[in-house]
Formats: C-alpha cells, structure tokens, sequence
C-alpha cells in the first residue's frame, strides 16, 4: 500500500470500480466500527493496554502517527503491505481475538523507545507470555502535532467512530478533531489548560468555590466538594523568545521551580535558589529548547500523591491514588510510587476533585499530581491522560476490571457504569531502576517474573544489554521497572527489597 494513500477500495464512501461494465456493483459489507488513534513515539500503554483493548472490542484502528516505521517496528509490521493487511484481513482476525496471537507485537519485557534501539530480547518466563492481540490496523504518516492535518487524514478515511490519544502532547488535537466530527471526547479548551501549566495555574487562580468549565454540565456529583483552596501557587510565564535576563528582577519564592510550560516526564524540571540561577538554568534550558515558553513556579514541599480517575461526561470515578517518592532536589524524576489503600484519603481528594472541575475535567481519564500540605492538596499538574510507566497496566490488574476498554468505550459515547466492580483489596509498589551516569550498559538482569508468598515480581528491562546513553535526568535513565504486587505491603516491600540486593546493573 502506497503510505500516501489509505487503501481506497476499503474506505466507507469510495465508489466501487465498475471494471468495464455499466452494472451497478453490490455494495462492500460493512466494516467494524474504526477508531482513529493518534501517537507520536510507541508506549507500552497503548502497545499492551489500548491496542488489545480496541481488538477485545472488536474495534478496527487506523494509527495516525509521526513516527510510522517506529510503530511499525513495534508491531511486527516491517512493510506497508503489511501496515494495510489488516484491513483486508479483517474476516480472519475475528477468529484470531477469540484465541490465537495477532500478526504483530512489540518486544515483551520492554517499553518501546523512541530514543534508541531495542535492546535484547527478554529471557525467562516473561519471554513466553503470549503476544497481545492487536485489532484490524493501518499505520498512517501524519503530522499529529497539527490538528487540521490530522482533522483532514481521519476526513479522507472515511467517518470515524472514535477519535482517541494517550498522549501528552496530543490531546488537544484529538478534542478538536473529535468535535469537528460530532464525536465524543474531551473539551479542546479543558485539553489546552492542563497541557499548557501557565493557563493551568491562570484558570485555578481565576476560579472559585463556584467556578467550572461553562462547557461542563451541571451535575451534583461536581458539587459537593469542601470550600475552595485559598492559596492558589504563585507562578510567571517566561514566554516564547522572551530572554531570560528578563527575570532577574523577578520576585518570585526562592527556592523555585523551572519548568518547560508544556513539558512532560520531568524533562528540564529543575529547583533553582535564588536570581541568578533562575536566569542561568532559563538560558540552559533555552540551549536545548530553543525559544520555548518556560513557566517558574513556588515549590510545593510535602507527600507527593496522583489521583487517577475516569469520567464518561456523567459519571467521575476514582480509580485509585498513588504515593510517589522522587529523586533528591534539584531534578525530580520519579523513583517508586505506591498505591494508597482505597478508598483514596480525604479530604484531599475532593479537594483535587473540585480543582480538576473548575479545569473542565472530567471526560475520559486523567493522571493528576498534587501535594499534601495538612490538610490542603496543591496541584502541581493536570495530565489529562492514563498514568504511565506501567503504572496504568498494572492498575488495571489490581482493580480487576477491563479499565482499557472502558476508556476507549467513553470515546466511543457509551455510559460508564455506575459501579465499576473494582477491587479494593490490590497493593503495588513500581520500583524504577535508574542510570547514574552515562555510558554503556554492560550488565543487567533478563526480564523475569516469580510469585512466592502472596507476591508477584515482574521484572522488564527498559534499556538493551550494550546500548549507550547519555544522562537524562528524566524517566528516560530507567534502565528497568520492578512491578511488586500483592495484598501485604510489607510483604511486597521485602520482596523487592531482596530483588534490589541480589541483582547489579553495570553502566561502563
């Protein structure tokens, strides 16, 4: 298949060929409802949680991504041959989901990087684990970042039934393109306001114990939570091409925080103690962004907590919180979180809750981060997406419910229902192995999962045996992730405590 052109004989409203003949041809069978999911790099999120889950529900996906060979590598997809196939195959895929291995799978054990090449393939019994069963899927080249390009990619295909991303950086582009196409899906503006952190601290300053979303429908669910926060966080915008020698003189609560205005993962987050650090990192930061909107703002001390829901428009659940513990000042990368006791604890969680409403927040799912500080809880970010780093996969198997296909079920307009059947008993701790330096690694232990006392330990390597590598300082240095789950948290911590001890990665 010409990557320039979306196999015009399948498409819903292309005329059919009359090869010569005057007769009206019969018209094709209809397909299977096609979600239209767009992607910049490969994640294990939609590699093992979304993709799965559009062929459990008997969804067709067209991929639109800038980054198509990656995908395709990640799939098993090596042509554009086989990147359409699975249009034209669709009648023996049925079969296929209902018990066998699909065409194509990323590497198990390992989160795809865009950073790099795969590393080894894994070892021991999680090398055997049966590949995921990926949906009917098409892998189309498109600028994901502008969203009439993709608007005018997902027109040529035909109507779409879903228009979906798990990505930071497009959801505002797929809330546009939902709406332009009468579908469900997030409002563009609550999309905007969480990605962008300067609006995000604007819109919550601006707000009050009344305030919500004018586009957000009255629902008594959103009202019953507690007065609103009195102390909104001091925060300034260094905005685009602006210099940094501008903040010299900038009154800001040092020690503060510099941060990308739409940045993720951590990437040049920095704590900075006084004037002239402020300018000096704006201008580092500036050195690998160049002209990039910065945003400095009061650092939040205390408990760092997610809170993780999933809304369908009607209905806000909480699926659940996290306790996460960071690496030591003046980076912040994210070394192990654990998941709190459910319910999760109040009264933070109304108050995170009634922040999240007057953002607009509440369709779909979302992965946000705050502070405890007493009783108050201090947003720092809004990520209007599933939590990631395997933290999303393994919430789905402690909670014991299809929680990919309920998200993608959202965006295809169908009601959550009002009890999810979640359990509640599920303990976790993600334990993320970092690089400490740059370099090569030379030595590491092989992906492997083992089950003894009521604990189950998964281990994947997320960095190849032999590659080398620069030090980030983000979540790009884990070098391997250790899911612990069980029931006994004190249990989970022994277990991967002696994991940790009997185990060496070695970076030369």
């Amino acid at each position: 298949m010409n990557e320039n052109d979306l196999d015009a004989a399948s498409r819903p409203f292309s005329s059919p060929a009359l090869h010569g003949s005057s007769a009206a041809q019969p018209a094709p069978a209809p397909g299977p409802p096609r979600l239209h999911l767009l992607a910049l790099n490969p994640t294990d999120s939609v590699t093992e949680g979304f993709l799965p889950a559009a062929a459990r529900l008997g969804l067709a996906v067209t991929l639109l991504t800038d980054q198509p060979d990656a995908h395709a590598r990640a799939y098993g997809l090596h042509d554009d041959a086989q990147r359409g196939a699975a249009r034209r195959e669709e009648p023996r895929r049925s079969e296929a989901r209902r018990g066998g291995a699909q065409p194509g799978e990323a590497r198990r054990g390992e989160a795809p990087r865009s950073d790099g090449p795969q590393g080894d393939a894994p070892r021991g019994e999680a090398a055997h684990a049966p590949p995921p069963p990926f949906p009917a899927l098409d892998i189309v080249p498109c600028d994901v970042r502008d969203f009439a390009e993709v608007i005018s990619r997902i027109a040529a295909d035909g109507r779409p039934h879903a228009v979906f991303t798990n990505s930071d950086h497009l959801q505002t582009q797929a809330a546009l393109a939902a709406a332009y196409f009468g579908l469900p899906g997030k409002d563009w503006r609550a999309a905007l306001r969480t990605k962008n952190k300067a609006e995000l601290r604007r819109a919550l300053a601006a707000a009050g114990p009344d305030a919500a979303d004018p586009a957000w429908p009255a629902d008594p669910v959103w009202s019953a939570g507690p007065a609103w926060p009195a102390d909104p966080v001091w925060s300034a915008e260094l905005a685009t091409g602006q210099d940094p020698a501008t903040l010299a003189g900038l009154d800001a609560p040092y020690p503060c925080v510099v941060k990308p205005r739409e940045g993720v993962a951590s990437e040049d987050v920095v704590l900075v103690g006084d004037a002239d650090e402020l300018v000096r990192r704006c201008r580092e930061i500036r050195a690998r962004r160049p002209g990039a909107a910065l945003v400095i703002e009061e650092f939040l001390e205390g408990e760092l907590r997610t809170l993780e829901t999933l809304g369908d428009g009607r209905t806000l659940h909480v699926l659940g919180a996290f306790r996460t513990e960071l690496s030591p000042p003046p980076h912040f990368i994210e070394e192990r979180l654990h998941l709190l006791p459910a319910p999760p604890p109040q009264p933070h969680t109304d108050q995170v809750l009634a922040q999240l409403r007057a953002l607009g927040v509440g369709f779909g799912v979302c992965h946000t981060e705050y502070v405890v500080q007493g009783d108050r809880a201090r947003l720092i970010e809004v990520n209007y997406r599933a939590i990631g780093d395997q933290c999303d996969l393994v919430l789905a198997e402690l909670l014991g419910i299809p929680l990919f296909e309920y998200i993608l079920r959202t965006h295809l307009g169908e009601p959550l229902p009002d009890d999810l059947g979640a359990r509640t008993d599920g303990r976790v701790r993600m334990e993320y192995v970092m690089a400490d330096r740059a370099g090569r690694l030379a030595s590491a232990p092989p992906a492997s999962v083992t089950e003894r006392d009521g604990v189950r330990l998964d281990y994947r390597p997320l960095r190849g045996i032999g590659e080398e590598h620069p030090l980030h300082r983000t979540n790009r240095d884990f070098l391997g992730v250790l899911r612990a789950t069980g029931t006994d948290q004190e249990r989970i911590d022994a277990a991967v405590a002696e994991f940790l001890a009997a185990h060496r990665w070695e970076i030369v």
